[in-house]
């Protein structure tokens, strides 16, 4: 098959999301695919192209991946070094490009690639994609919209409310919360902009850190208790496994850094505490429909009750992100992966 592997963008999660992608490009291209790594931001060239044959000159045409750095981009000078400064959000020759693929392989993560836009845009131009629809990707980033599911399906979450830029409130004692809780971005992901809040001191600090990144947030109580994962594929849960920080919580920075946290599948709880978790992955998968792939995140505190946090809908996809590292657990290699989920997303094209 000839494949883009879509990777970059302009979010938060820009330098994460081209660490899938490179993986992905490599594990694809193994299989036997021709593959392109693109830039959905930067695009192919500055100008318009002749494109006939391009998969032919994949290799050329990938972009190439530095490591992860321990801060998320500058995205205001990301959108300065690109050379048309056109205000669309596809680069040049993107849409061309990925009509001539037989499948979209989405690397991105964060806003515009997890939001549900760009699956709504691939819809209408009849560009094939893995992963959730339009819909689907619009709620489950959506935090607040998705805990409301969370609650009439019974799916246990953290209390919390919303607040909008236009509506905020700096006194945390006028709000019905209690400390410790934390201030997170709407929509955002890989824990940027998120604060735990120990004291009202703290909480103006963690509104403007998290308002720096969107116009709207959630604010939740603080659980305190061990983190966990659970992956989902079509509807059939993987086995949980456990995220343990070095220190401090698993923000960006633990997240992406070498040995900043210790992780464990299968993870080390009683048997009835990890069926309860991976049925209740399950039910998110369904809730909010997410029928292709996906991946859960949850909390248990010392008294075993959990908490789901979010669902995400394109989890990371390096060969030690959690989800692949779920699915080694039963067998499934990280190449194998990534063609099974190209697989189960064809399934949507077919008849």
């Amino acid at each position: 098959m000839d494949i883009i592997v879509l990777a970059g963008g302009l979010s938060t999660e820009r330098d994460v999301s081209f660490k899938t992608g490179s993986m992905v490009a490599s594990a694809l291209k193994e299989n036997g695919h021709r593959v392109i790594l693109l830039d959905v931001f930067m695009g192919y060239s500055d100008k318009e192209e002749n494109l006939d044959g391009i998969f032919d000159r994949a290799d050329e045409i990938s972009v190439k991946v530095d490591d992860i750095p321990e801060v998320a981009p500058d995205l205001a000078a990301v959108k300065a070094s690109r050379k048309d400064q056109s205000p669309c959000f596809f680069g040049p020759n993107v849409i061309r490009m990925c009509q001539m693929a037989d499948i979209v392989f989405m690397a991105l993560h964060g806003e515009n690639g997890e939001n549900g836009k760009l699956q709504a845009a691939f819809d209408l131009l009849g560009v094939k994609y893995t992963g959730s629809d339009y819909l689907s990707s619009a709620i489950a980033m959506n935090k607040g919209m998705a805990k409301q599911l969370f609650a009439s399906a019974g799916i246990p979450a953290p209390r919390g409310i919303a607040m909008k830029k236009e509506n905020r409130e700096d006194d945390v004692t006028k709000l019905p919360l209690t400390l410790p809780c934390v201030v997170k971005p709407c929509c955002g992901g890989s824990s940027i902009g998120v604060t735990i809040v120990r004291d009202a001191a703290e909480f103006k600090k963690a509104l403007d850190e998290a308002f720096h990144w969107e116009d709207e947030l959630v604010i939740e109580e603080y659980v305190k208790g061990r983190e966990f994962s659970v992956g989902v594929i079509e509807g059939k849960a993987l086995p949980v496994i456990e995220i343990a920080p070095i220190q401090g919580f698993y923000d960006y920075k633990n997240k992406y850094k070498a040995g900043s946290a210790v992780e464990t599948c299968p993870a080390d709880l009683p048997e009835e505490v990890s069926a309860q978790m991976r049925k209740y992955a399950e039910q998110v998968a369904e809730v909010i429909g997410l029928d292709t792939y996906s991946r859960s995140d949850f909390l248990l505190d010392e008294n075993n009750h959990m908490y789901c946090l979010e669902a995400n809908t394109l989890p990371g996809m390096t060969p030690t992100s959690l989800l692949p590292q779920e699915a080694a657990v039963i067998g499934i290699n990280f190449n194998e992966l990534c063609e099974k989920l190209i697989a189960i997303s064809m399934k949507k094209y077919e008849g």
